[in-house]
This record gives C-alpha cells, structure tokens and sequence, in this order.
C-alpha cells in the first residue's frame, strides 16, 4: 500500500489564511495525501510569565502577541475547511491542549495527530483516543516507557492508530536519522510505523520508505527565509514534488516481496534457460 504523505503546514502560514491556502496548492500539486495545522489555545499551553516575557516578532513585542498572531480562529478554520474540501484534500490538526482538541471536533476530520510534545500529556491523549479517530502519533524525544503508555491508552480505548519515528531536533543531523528504529517501532508494538521528518533535502525521508515506513510527514514552507521557528526545518514547494517522486519511485523499487518473475524476467530465462 503507498505510504500516506502529510505536508506539515503546522504553523508556517503565518497566521495569514492566503499563505495557509498557497501551501495546501504545493501539498495538492507534489500529490501528498493530507496536509496537517497545529492548534493551541494560547493561554492553556503557556503560562502567564511566560507570555507577558519579551520577544520581538511581526505582531508586537511580547511572546503573547507572537502566539496569537500564529494561531487561527474558528473564521480561518472555516475557510481552511472549505478549501480543503474544493482542492480534494484530506486535513487535521494536532492539538496541544484539551480545549483545541475540541475545537477540531467540529470539523469532519478523518484524522488526528499526537505532537512528540504532546505524547506524554496522558490526559490529552485519552481525549483524543476517544474520538476513535485514526491518529499519527510522533515518537521524538520519547523513551520505550513513554512510548508504552500512549500505545496502552490508544488500546485501551480500541482507537486505531499509527506511530511515526521522529526525532525533534529542528533542523535534524543525517546521521541522528536512526531508521532502523522504525523497524524495532513496528516489531514492539505490532502497528503500522511512519516517518515525521525535520532534515534537510528528501534522502532520509526516502529510505524511511526502504525501512518499512507507512507514512512520511514533512514541514513545508513557500520560502526557508520566511519568519518562523519551523522555516528552516521545512522544505519549499519544488523540494516537495521531488520528495513526493521520490517516495513513490522507492516504493516501486520496493517492490512486493513476492517471488515472481516479470514479463522482461521470464524472456531472459526462456532466452538462457531454454
């Protein structure tokens, strides 16, 4: 089955809908299957010290006017919801705290989706199970016991879902890559294991497919410069297309596994073999 590819819009829009809407054009037009926001209501994910501290951005001079001029509204939403549905393309959200998570429920989404950051919020997690959504769930920064706890509570409530090696590290280092664990992901919990990527160029996450993944997930931007703490961890819209190519051409090369002979094969042995 081909994998299933997710441009990770997260919040690389900007909080601007036409920037939002131009990357679910990149994600229609390189053929992925899905393209994926993130949702936090602000003041439940951080505390209020935190948001009243400075930081220079586009929207003002503290962290609480760079939050919120990320985030997106019921209104973006709805627009985003809307043109999803013209350009025939699947969306969700992953959400960073209970009240978001909510929030999405009013849309008719097939999927849902677990941060790394999020996969120990227990509580978290057993709402979004009970929604019994199919749910990508990242496995970055996460020990086997962590790991352990989610999958239990995915189980428990019988909610289908698909774990995704990652490692958060923002842009990631080739060689901490570590695709063998997507193998020993699949062997441990006997469930379907993706790739959320956060390198450089489109390698590494084309041999997650030689290793076995069933998903791949990747940033996307319109441009790496762009302002944003995810830019430079993405990739733009002529990198997509070539991931996308990429991808289905290693699962042709693939293969099924099955022992048969191909048109071009059984000539070769009717010709040396008589």
């Amino acid at each position: 089955m081909p994998a299933f590819i997710i441009g990770e819009i997260g919040i690389n829009h900007n909080g601007d809908v036409e920037i939002a809407k131009r990357l679910i054009d990149a994600a229609v037009k390189a053929g992925c299957n899905a393209v994926k926001f993130q949702k936090r209501t602000v003041d439940a994910v951080y505390t209020k010290e935190y948001l009243d501290s400075p930081r220079e951005s586009p929207w003002g001079t503290t962290q609480r006017e760079q939050k919120n001029g990320l985030e997106f509204g019921r209104r973006e939403y709805d627009l985003l919801d809307a043109y999803c549905k013209e350009k025939d393309i699947a969306w969700f959200a992953s959400a960073w705290d209970l009240e978001s998570q909510r929030f999405l429920r009013q849309y008719d989404l097939k999927y849902n989706k677990v941060a790394s950051a999020m996969l120990v919020r227990q509580e978290l997690l057993r709402e979004i199970a009970s929604e019994k959504r199919y749910t990508f769930i990242s496995t970055g920064m996460s020990t086997w016991e962590e790991i352990d706890r989610a999958v239990a509570i995915f189980r428990e409530k019988d909610c289908p879902f698909e774990l995704m090696h990652c490692n958060s590290t923002y842009p990631m280092a080739e060689e901490d890559a570590n695709l063998l664990l997507i193998g020993a992901l699949r062997e441990r919990y006997d469930c379907p294991v993706g790739y959320s990527g956060h390198e450089d160029g489109i390698l590494v996450s084309t041999l997650a497919i030689a290793a076995g993944a069933t998903s791949v997930e990747r940033h996307i931007t319109l441009d790496r410069s762009m302002y944003g703490s995810d830019q430079k961890a993405s990739i733009e819209p002529d990198t997509l297309c070539e991931l996308v190519r990429s991808i289905r051409r290693a699962e042709r090369i693939m293969g099924s596994g099955d022992r048969t002979l191909s048109e071009a094969e059984a000539a070769t042995k009717k010709k040396l073999r008589g």
